[in-house]
């Protein structure tokens, strides 16, 4: 999520833990701890598509910030000195600022590696857009409420129940996305297609659903609105030529991509360059990760060193997409 929806969770987090007694401080501290995670941004991996994939690795695995915890709790105690017989306290705000960032970052579709150094599959649930604010309002509200309650009971009610509305908002994201999912199936089914679908929420909402279509070479890409009045998808097919890759397929840039995208990649030849794009964070026709992994040299496949390309963002996509939510004339 956006750094101030896990600032956010954190300060609400910090203030249930510890606001009764040490008043502001548990929030400040609580939203510090959970910007901690993503400040692997600022260290270089070595590549571009390392950069990408080893975002949300180490500095999102449940088991480092379980260890880092410890150390956290006891520097902030001895910073608060003034507080006696809170070192248990300080070690569960501190522990649980670490480790609802990577839970509340694996609803998204980026991918988190909750598990690292296990070789296990990013979780990526995209069941909610990395930036939604119907889950990040009611924790800014709940946190504001408690701070200028002043450590009344009535503010941490506020706080609690702020943090319980956004947990019940996350959990209708995901049956809201399992019920597209089935639609998706049902329509599929009628084509008679086995292809590999992903079903994910469209920017700053739960209403409106893209669902993804891989096949052998191509792929299709569709929009679902809850408030369609009926169950019908409507797809359009783009192509794909991932054939390209074959002379590349151990090139290490396009075994990365292909393991932490679950497959659902874009391959397209430009300029005689082989960009390869993750489906699966964006909309036709721009992605927001996109990356040059070989060069074509008289129909040759060439590994390159990769490199991010920035493509040219449509202005109106995100507009559009809000307006299909109640139109199918939009997109």
């Amino acid at each position: 999520m956006d750094s101030v929806t896990q600032i956010a969770l954190g300060a609400a987090v910090g203030q249930a833990v510890l606001g009764q007694k040490v008043g502001y401080r548990a929030a400040l501290w609580g939203g510090i701890v959970a910007t901690i995670p993503d400040l692997d941004v600022f260290i270089s991996m070595g590549g571009a598509v390392a950069d990408f994939t080893y975002h949300r690795s180490f500095s999102h695995s449940l088991f480092v910030l379980s260890l880092l915890a410890p150390l956290l709790a006891w520097l902030i105690n001895r910073f608060h000195g003034q507080y006696e017989g809170l070192s248990k306290h300080w070690f569960m705000l501190v522990w649980l600022a670490l480790v609802t960032h990577p839970i509340l970052d694996s609803f998204t579709i980026y991918g988190t590696q909750l598990f690292w150094p296990l070789s296990v599959e990013p979780v990526g649930i995209g069941s909610i857009f990395i930036i939604d604010p119907l889950y990040t309002l009611p924790l800014l509200l709940g946190t504001l409420l408690a701070l200028s309650a002043r450590q009344a009971k009535w503010g941490l009610r506020a706080n609690q129940l702020g943090i319980a509305i956004s947990c019940l908002y996350l959990a209708w994201g995901v049956i809201a996305q399992n019920w597209v999912t089935e639609i998706a199936k049902e329509n599929l089914a009628e084509k008679q297609s086995q292809s590999q679908v992903l079903v994910s929420a469209a920017p700053f909402n739960t209403l409106l659903w893209r669902v993804l279509v891989m096949k052998e070479h191509s792929y299709e890409e569709g929009f679902y609105s809850l408030l369609d009045p009926d169950r019908q998808i409507h797809f359009k097919e783009y192509p794909n030529q991932i054939s390209q890759l074959g002379e590349i397929e151990q090139h290490w840039p396009v075994q990365r991509l292909q393991w932490f995208s679950k497959g659902f990649l874009k391959v397209k030849e430009q300029n005689r360059e082989l960009l390869l794009s993750d489906l699966r964070m964006g909309a036709e026709p721009f992605y927001v990760f996109t990356f040059k992994v070989a060069e074509i040299d008289n129909g040759r496949v060439i590994p390159s060193e990769d490199q991010r390309i920035e493509e040219v963002r449509s202005e109106e996509l995100v507009p559009n997409l809000l307006a299909r939510i109640v139109s199918r004339g939009a997109l």
